[in-house]
């Protein structure tokens, strides 16, 4: 078994796509990247937001990662940078929630109604796409408004592998995605509870 506790074997693990080496770097830097992220945004759920963001981005820019760089060091520095880029966008002078209400808005009065479903269509078949464990995950975190915790309770499995199912479902759907559905895949799903519409999924 690789021993994923040396920089150099996980990080050349990770380029390669081992789900096993993703899965133990969850494990060992999820808890203490949320403590990080929290330390900065004072709010649990943002910085639970963050971390998550921070390793779809670590997955998705796997191949480009560097053996001779501390993986660790990256990883705290990229939540530094989500948290300053959180920072910006909550300087408007409209909270971050109307701003997604605004946004979905000006999408669906830009095109007609029709063209905006197939854009909800687009995003709904390939969610059904997603690998089974992978998307029953996803629709319980996403459409039934579970949190973590439910979930793992629920399936029988540990919070880390929910995280991780999640994590890897948005890394999907970001990658089949067309450019201005992923704006809409966004823009549904990152207002949490919040935000939900009924004919999706």
């Amino acid at each position: 078994m690789d021993d994923y506790s040396d920089n150099t074997i996980l990080i050349e693990s990770l380029q390669n796509g081992d789900e096993s080496a993703y899965t133990y770097l969850i494990d060992t830097y999820h808890h203490k990247l949320c403590v990080y992220a929290n330390s900065l945004v004072k709010n649990v759920y943002s910085a639970e937001d963050i971390v998550q963001n921070v390793f779809i981005k670590v997955w998705e820019q796997r191949t480009r990662l560097k053996v001779d760089h501390s993986l660790k060091s990256f990883l705290y520095k990229l939540v530094y940078n989500e948290f300053i880029d959180l920072y910006r966008k909550n300087q408007s002078l409209f909270s971050l929630e109307k701003s997604y209400y605004d946004a979905l808005n000006g999408i669906v009065q830009e095109e007609d109604s029709e063209s905006f479903q197939r854009v909800l269509n687009a995003v709904n078949k390939e969610i059904q796409n997603l690998p089974p464990k992978c998307k029953e995950v996803f629709i319980l975190s996403k459409k039934e408004g579970l949190t973590n915790i439910e979930i793992a309770e629920h399936l029988d499995v540990s919070i880390k592998t929910v995280e991780a199912q999640i994590t890897k479902a948005f890394s999907i759907l970001r990658t089949s995605l067309e450019e201005k559905v992923k704006s809409v895949l966004f823009l549904l799903f990152s207002a949490k509870k919040k935000f939900r519409l009924n004919n999706l999924i």
